[in-house]
């Protein structure tokens, strides 16, 4: 059963960038999606790329900071965030999409155990 990895997350001051990384554990080119949960709240959406690239779609939140990217050659899905912001701190998790809304986690599966993005002000 496919499995998905991220990597990427740190620490990072305010207004600085970092780049997330989806990789899954077989090679197979799907819609993936990018959710966050902070501390004591709900899984929330961030992005999600077609399986061709096109379209993405961005909670409202992050709209013009992040920017979700695949590479089939790397078999990965990239989510670079620049102008970080404290409340972007969060677990990032990717998942493949199944169907239904993009904007729903239960709309995807396979999802990795999440990298730590902390955001420091």
């Amino acid at each position: 059963q496919v499995q998905l990895v991220e990597s990427g997350g740190g620490l990072v001051q305010a207004g600085g960038p970092l780049r997330l990384s989806c990789t899954p554990s077989e090679r197979a080119v799907r819609s993936v999606g990018w959710f966050r949960q902070a501390p004591g709240k709900e899984r929330e959406f961030v992005a999600h790329i077609h399986w061709s690239g096109s379209p993405a779609y961005y909670v409202n939140s992050v709209k013009g900071r992040v920017a979700i990217s695949r590479d089939n050659t790397e078999n990965s899905v990239s989510l670079q965030m620049n102008s970080l912001k404290p409340e972007d701190t969060a677990v990032y998790s990717c998942g493949i999409y199944s169907g239904g809304s993009v904007y729903g986690a239960i709309s995807y599966w396979a999802w990795g155990k999440g990298t730590l993005v902390t955001v420091s002000s």
